[in-house]
Order: C-alpha cells, then sequence, then structure tokens
C-alpha cells in the first residue's frame, strides 16, 4: 500500500486504532459475562467487526 499519510493522519489512525482495541477488549469482556444469547449473538458480531477494523487500521500504519 503506497503510504503517504502526515504525521498528524498517522497520529489520528493511532488513536482511532487505541480506541477500536479498547472496545474490542471491552466487547469481549462482555461476552463472557453475558447470559442472554441474543445479547452474545451481537456481541460475537461486534467483536469480529473490531477485529477486521484493527486490521485494517494496522494495514494503514504499516
Amino acid at each position: 500500500m503506497d503510504n503517504n499519510l502526515g504525521i498528524h493522519e498517522k497520529l489520528e489512525l493511532h488513536e482511532l486504532m487505541i480506541f477500536k482495541n479498547s472496545c474490542l477488549a471491552k466487547a469481549a469482556a462482555l461476552s463472557a459475562a453475558a447470559q442472554d444469547e441474543a445479547l452474545k449473538t451481537i456481541l460475537s458480531a461486534d467483536l469480529t467487526a473490531a477485529r477486521k477494523e484493527v486490521q485494517e487500521l494496522q494495514g494503514y500504519l504499516s
């Protein structure tokens, strides 16, 4: 990937990745504690999407 990002753009992407990782950790913790099957399904879908988004952000930063 052609990575012609400015330093401010890289910092913003890094900040976004930190936020997404935080959301990922929270969803994982809540998923382990959830008892409702519908909620577990929603959290599982959120975990999958968040992992994909973090990987995509890492691609922009590397």
